[in-house]
């Protein structure tokens, strides 16, 4: 990888002389495509990137790859071991008689990510939970899923899983962490609890909620604290200051025709992402809305893909984008105290009057959304803009809080860690999370840990909390445990278990229930006990049922409350001068609790495409002022603390600020996150907890390899995306072709002898204008088809496995680019280059469409992959399944063959689920209804841009698709036809917005 073409040096002013004196779009996909580096060229030249040698030439390679096997791999690659389950997984003694075997039951559950509840279907076979579906009576997902609930059947069968209780690293029992419980219970009873402390990470649970009161009861001088590493704390506080009380806010983007996203990810991050990405797409369905279109505007530091969704995009120093909303709200005549335009760029102060004036043209349907990282100043100042437009309970909902207990949870943890330090805390239960890893640094609270004298902690993995605790208990997976949850709007799922408990797990219910004294409790108890008394009067069971069946409790969404902005609401935030580090949640691992899931370590970041490492993020000028270049390794020092990391330069990223994800540089986590990355919370603070400035940067002169997919299978600068702007399109439905070096030939025009489809013809449609690239696709593709993971080393070689990847393009300067995303699969063509290489036959021809692989017949020459120039065959170099290792037995979809070393697989459009609607329907004797089957990506996929149906029926979906004026091939120049269409990208540009005005061809394409 030390030869890739992100490595080498670049003239940067050079690059953007290059790019300014192009003529017509230009799309690029990296700073070396442009450079057209010799690394760069010597990619596209050989097929399979160099380093083809299985054992890289010498036995440190060979080494290096049997090191593999055990460790990185384990969870989907290679060899890995664990314990088959003991008196848990056993065959029937006696059948259920609703069970058939090969076909899979479906169960309503949740997932939840920061305390805030999915809504799921879990496809279970024969008792075994193989794949997560979204619910689509759920409101928080309406069917979708993302990339975590995709990955969570992994992380239930990780044979890294905590298995056992131990006590000072020793095996124990449960019964033996009671009866030490007990005794230390009964010495804080002569106490009122005053020595007994509890922390979680944020709460939604009903049942958990209770309990913990409860415990306050019993027990009147505990102390229940909080702490999640991606605390909202300055939504709450942004809340109190304008309503004058913790409220929770969501909100109705269908609804809203102008949205602001001030700051954060909107559309892929956060409580409701996935049913904003719902709204916000279906508001973009250019042919479904009678030609009308939302418009987004992003105001942002950090490229995200809702900056690369947005019509309009302003990158802004993070110290800028609070005088850029007092700018904004005194122009809205919403009082805002402190500096505002005179702080801002030219560039930001030119946004103002149109965007205020877009809102006032819309009030009652517009939103302005402040992210998660943005200080309390900001949430207030979007509450006031949006009370001041008559937003509020139109577009923007403000309800009680959904968490059980709202709190400051820095404040919550920083009082702990004091109460520890004075010897006040005797007995600490640490729920969940891992706050000796992601607790900020200036608290220290490894240390002051020590001072405990009885710790216990609950967690799915034994990490670094864990090893500084006397007990460690492992945590049961949400799909082995009953709970329940809140969702981003207040509505509760019961959580229900597919399976028993893989280890001798236990849930944060039933460690609860052992606290206060009932340590046989199981969690299904205490969660049917806690909403006895709540639901259905006297017809509890058919109400508990049906909140099972449905995935939710009816009556339980949070009703909208009413408000009013406080005087006061505006006070100013502390700024900050010189270098500025920014904090965010990684894309794929989170705050390090998925850093051993294999699936989303190798999943490309939306926006880098980088795998298996963070980075630090800087801007291309702000790359040329420190004398950096990608890979380069720097320090990064701030309040007397330093951590070392790589260098990435990205296009649209603010200057003079740094960016830092989350998660990696785990001490203490299984084979697959081990080594991965740097820890990021090594030099975060209270003070700064996201954003904190006064950093330095130091070079090292040290180089560390990245594995970035942004150059495989790259197009070489050909047509591949097609965009115009709205009123353009509307005036000429022609506008998508305008720049289009090639135009697709007659379809008579071919040597092949063509294929006559007197059936079914599937085909599969992808919207640009919806999809924001955030790659649950790709992650629903690896948990259908059982993709194996290959590891840092060989995604480094080019030899990633997904079927289904996502590319990522820009187009413009290097500064502030637009950006685009592609999801690519197998294009399933009707005149298919690589049907007739193949000596022997491995990949034909179906009577309805499909290019199908024959895996038995394959012997791996890889003519095929050769031949296709779209890129998407992949080809298993090495045994990268695992066959051993029992707990990855179970979580196999067994529809779908795994394959082994030597052949080359694809995208089949999930031909399995192809045969199940056929078998369905012929023995219904009839014919297979449009929307009956739906692809893996398609299901998962929050936007609804794919759509997948038979082309040979009119009045399909996918038939009126392609119908459209905005639908085009890739390459159709080659005349390959393929089945999987695009419909290209419109933008809703403000006439009135400088970029618009300034950049016509932008918006003309």
């Amino acid at each position: 990888m030390s030869d890739s073409p992100n490595s080498t040096p670049l003239d940067l002013a050079a690059l953007r002389e290059r790019l300014a004196s192009e003529r017509g779009p230009r799309f690029w996909r990296s700073l070396a495509e442009i450079a057209e580096t010799p690394a760069f060229d010597d990619l596209l030249r050989h097929e399979f990137p160099a380093g083809a040698d299985v054992w890289e030439g010498d036995a440190a390679g060979r080494r290096n790859f049997l090191k593999l096997m055990g460790a990185s791999l384990a969870l989907a690659g290679l060899a890995g071991c664990t314990k088959q389950p003991e008196e848990r997984i056993l065959p029937f003694a006696r059948t259920p008689e609703e069970t058939i075997p090969g076909m899979p039951l479906f169960f309503a559950s949740a997932v939840t990510l920061g305390g805030y509840a999915d809504g799921v279907l879990v496809e279970s076979h024969m008792g075994r939970p193989t794949k997560i579906e979204g619910n689509p009576g759920h409101p928080a997902s309406l069917g979708a899923t993302n990339s975590f609930g995709q990955a969570a059947v992994l992380s239930l069968y990780d044979p890294d899983r905590s298995q056992v209780v131990t006590n000072v690293g020793r095996i124990s029992s449960w019964l033996a962490f009671v009866g030490e419980l007990t005794r230390q219970l009964e010495a804080q009873k002569l106490k009122s609890g005053a020595g007994i402390r509890v922390l979680t990470e944020t709460v939604t649970s009903p049942s958990l909620g209770e309990q913990l009161r409860r415990l306050s009861q019993q027990y009147p001088g505990a102390r229940w604290h909080q702490y999640d590493v991606c605390s909202r704390d300055a939504v709450r506080e942004g809340a109190r200051r304008a309503f004058g009380e913790y409220t929770e806010t969501y909100y109705r983007l269908e609804r809203a025709q102008v949205i602001v996203a001030l700051g954060g990810d909107l559309l892929t991050q956060g409580p409701g992402s996935l049913r904003y990405t719902r709204d916000f797409a279906r508001g973009r369905k250019f042919e479904d809305t009678d030609g009308r279109m939302n418009r987004l505007y992003a105001v942002e530091s950090v490229p995200t893909p809702t900056g690369a969704s947005a019509d309009h995009r302003l990158r802004l120093e993070p110290r800028l984008i609070e005088p850029f909303a007092r700018a904004l709200a005194a122009e809205l005549a919403v009082a805002a105290n402190g500096p505002a335009a005179e702080a801002l760029p030219e560039a930001a102060r030119a946004w103002i009057t149109p965007l205020a004036a877009d809102l006032l043209a819309n009030r009652g349907a517009c939103v302005v959304a402040a992210g998660p990282e943005q200080p309390a100043a900001v949430h207030a100042l979007a509450h006031a803009i949006n009370a001041a437009l008559g937003n509020l309970g139109q577009t923007v909902m403000v309800t009680e809080p959904v968490e059980a207990q709202p709190a400051d949870q820095l404040g919550s943890l920083r009082e702990l860690a004091a109460d520890m330090e004075a010897g006040r805390v005797e007995m600490l239960i640490v729920l969940g999370g891992n706050p000796v890893y992601d607790a900020p640094a200036d608290f220290d609270f490894a240390a002051k840990l020590d001072s405990v004298a009885f710790r216990v902690h609950l967690s799915a993995d034994h990490n670094e909390t864990s090893e500084l605790c006397h007990w460690h208990i492992p945590e049961t997976h949400s799909l082995e445990a009953w709970g329940d949850a809140r969702a981003y709007d207040g509505t509760v799922s019961i959580i229900q278990p597919l399976i028993q408990p893989l280890y001798a797990g236990k849930s944060a219910l039933e460690l609860m229930a052992a606290v206060l004294g009932n340590p046989e409790s199981q969690s299904y108890d205490v969660v049917r006990e806690y909403w006895r008394g709540r639901l259905g009067g006297g017809d509890f069971d058919r109400v508990w049922r049906r909140a099972l069946h449905d995935g939710i409790v009816p009556g339980t969404a949070a009703a909208p409350k009413a408000v009013q902005i406080q005087a006061g609401f505006d006070q100013p935030g502390e700024g900050g001068e010189g270098m500025a580090i920014v904090f965010r949640p990684d894309a794929t691992i989170w705050d390090g609790r998925f850093a051993n899931n294999g699936w989303l370590q190798e999943q490309p970041k939306p926006m880098t495409l980088l795998t298996w490492d963070n980075v630090a993020l800087v801007s291309p000028a702000t790359a040329e002022e420190l004398g950096v270049a990608n890979e380069d390794v720097v320090e990064l020092r701030l309040g007397g603390r330093s951590v070392e990391a790589p260098v990435w330069i990205s296009p649209g990223h603010a200057d003079h600020a740094v960016t830092v994800t989350l998660g990696y540089g785990r001490s203490r986590v299984g084979r697959v996150g081990a080594g991965a990355g740097f820890n990021a919370n090594a030099i975060r603070s209270s003070d700064g907890f996201w954003t904190a400035a006064g950093l330095e940067v130091v070079k090292t002169g040290r180089k560390h390899p990245l594995a970035c997919v942004q150059d495989h299978a790259s197009m070489e600068g050909r047509d591949l995306i097609r965009r115009a702007g709205l009123a353009d399109y509307r005036e000429d439905p022609d506008a998508m072709k305008h720049g289009v070096h090639h135009e697709a030939p007659a379809k008579d025009m071919s040597l092949y002898p063509g294929f006559e489809y007197n059936g079914y013809a599937w085909g599969l449609a992808i919207d640009l204008n919806a999809c924001t690239g955030c790659n649950g696709c790709t992650t629903a593709c690896t948990a259908e088809n059982n993709i194996p993971v290959v590891g840092k080393d060989k995604v480094g070689r080019g030899r990633e496995m997904h079927w289904l990847r996502v590319d990522r393009y820009y187009e413009g300067d290097l500064e502030d680019p637009e950006t685009y995303h592609q999801p690519v699969m197998c294009m399933h063509c009707e005149n298919a280059p690589c049907e007739p290489v193949c000596p022997v036959g491995a990949t034909v021809h179906s009577s309805e469409g499909l290019n199908d692989m024959v895996y038995n017949r394959c012997v791996g020459t890889r003519y095929c992959s050769n031949n296709c120039p779209y890129k998407v065959r992949r080809f298993n170099f090495l045994h990268y399944s695992d066959y051993d290792t029992p707990s990855l037995k179970m979580m196999r979809n067994p529809d779908v063959t795994v394959r082994s070393r030597g052949v080359m697989e694809k995208c089949t459009y999930c031909v399995q689920r192809i045969n199940a609607a056929r078998i369905d329907s012929e023995k219904e004797g009839r014919q297979i209804r449009d929307g009956e089957i739906v692809t893996a990506c398609q299901q998962a996929c929050p936007a609804e841009a794919i759509v997948f149906g038979n082309i040979n029926d009119p009045e399909s979906k996918v038939s009126r698709m392609r119908s459209s004026q905005r639908h085009y091939g890739l390459l159709e120049e080659i005349n390959t036809r393929p089945r999987t269409t695009y419909l290209g990208k419109l933008r809703n540009l403000n006439p009135e917005m400088p970029r618009a005005a300034a950049a016509p061809e932008a918006a003309h394409g």
